[in-house]
């Protein structure tokens, strides 16, 4: 059986499809991918996965080994391409002529991202499952950290060094500026579904958010 290796995470990996038994797995978790969404994990049929991908039960087991490890495989995927294309580096603050109009359009562009439909339904997805799956929580930390949050901190780190913020704690301002702009409409749009997100009270919204955070941390000076 061509069972899949997994990450450190214990996440199945998922190859590019360049063979034909690449695209039937291609198929397979796409189809996934639309049941486990709709469903959630307990009530998604590998039946209807099936189905869906025109191939039988026995051969998705063939290519995934059982149910968690393609619905893994699935939540994992979807993960890692939320933050594919995002340019995080921290350049775009610490070399930019407005550090205000920086960090607002850094958070705003970030918002926009977490905030997509497709990504808000997998972070309810993820929170109804973490408990049967924790290795889920433990990805989406390590990939949230990596792509966006340890960037921040180094962009931080670069400013209090140069003088142009106080922050002895990078870590915790970073979740500081996080809790003031991102995860407000982030909280209300995963308990409420129907939250209509308005791109013009976002942008509002994130620019009180870090005018609260350097009137805290911008060194007197640079005001």
């Amino acid at each position: 059986m061509a069972v899949m290796d997994v990450d450190e995470n214990g996440i199945p990996i998922i190859a590019d499809p360049v063979s034909a038994s690449g695209r039937k797995r291609k198929a397979i978790f796409d189809a996934a991918s639309a049941e486990f969404m709709h469903e959630g994990y307990a009530a998604a049929s590998m039946d209807e996965i099936a189905r869906r991908a025109g191939v039988s039960k026995p051969t998705i087991y063939n290519h995934f080994g059982n149910k968690e490890r393609l619905f893994l495989a699935v939540v994992g995927g979807a993960l890692s391409q939320v933050y594919s294309g995002v340019d995080p580096r921290s350049t775009r603050l610490t070399q930019a002529p407005d550090l205000r109009a920086a960090l607002v359009d850094f958070m705003v562009s970030w918002a926009r991202r977490v905030l997509r439909e497709d990504f808000a339904s997998l972070r309810r997805l993820v929170i109804a499952e973490v408990g049967r799956f924790p290795q889920l929580g433990r990805f989406w930390y390590r990939i949230t950290n990596e792509m966006m949050d340890s960037h921040l901190v180094e962009a931080f780190a670069e400013l209090h060094d140069r003088g142009v913020l106080d922050i002895p704690d990078t870590q915790r301002a970073m979740r500081q500026l996080i809790g003031l702009t991102l995860s407000p409409p982030q909280l209300l749009q995963t308990f409420m579904p129907d939250y209509d997100v308005v791109d013009a009270e976002l942008e509002k919204s994130i620019t009180d958010g870090v005018d609260v955070f350097l009137n805290h941390y911008m060194r007197i000076g640079e005001r």
